[in-house]
């Protein structure tokens, strides 16, 4: 999707041009799927961390069933989170370089370090409930800064980039007090 994208670069940065205006506000249709794309994050987060502390309710249908619209909106929102973030950093490359070959050489080297990093860190994820919720927090943190930044309200990445580094920071000196408990435990 992001090569298709690159290819039509030129369409994409007219994106920004407004369409409407609300109060002072001009919007445009970058600013829509910024703030669709956000609220959509905030949503999935925010019933992701409800799912995650309360359970779900899984009555009503049958196994079969319930997979197979799993699935479809897996895929759905899978689609959804790639048309935003692509077209978010493909503004981003366009405003950095006039290099066609240069923006597709960062955008190959980005899907290749996604590709690579997404298996272990999922993992990871998934062996450690408290990472899990902090991830889902950074969905949110995430989706609060493309709802802002959509209303023209830019939150400077460096916060955003500094929150995460220092949640991080603590959730692994968490992992590394419990490991440390566990030895103690084992070995008297």
């Amino acid at each position: 999707m992001r090569f298709a994208l690159l290819a039509v670069a030129g369409w994409i940065i007219g994106l920004t041009a407004p369409l409407f205006t609300v109060f002072e506000y001009e919007l445009s249709w970058r600013d829509l799927v910024l703030a669709a794309g956000g609220l959509f994050l905030i949503a999935k987060g925010t019933s992701e961390i409800h799912e995650t502390l309360e359970g779900s309710s899984g009555q009503g249908s049958s196994s079969a069933n319930r997979k197979s619209r799993a699935f479809t909106a897996v895929i759905g929102q899978i689609v959804i989170l790639d048309v935003v973030f692509s077209i978010d950093s493909i503004i981003t490359a366009v405003g950095m370089t006039d290099e066609l070959m240069v923006m597709y050489a960062a955008v190959t080297i980005a899907i290749a370090v996604m590709l690579f990093a997404s298996g272990p860190v999922a993992g990871f994820v998934q062996r450690h409930p408290t990472a899990r919720m902090l991830a889902l927090a950074f969905l949110l943190l995430i989706g609060i800064a493309l709802v802002a930044d959509a209303l023209h309200f830019h939150i400077p990445r460096g916060y955003l980039y500094f929150a995460i580094a220092f949640s991080v920071g603590v959730e692994a000196l968490n992992l590394l007090a419990a490991r440390r408990r566990a030895r103690r435990l084992h070995n008297p």
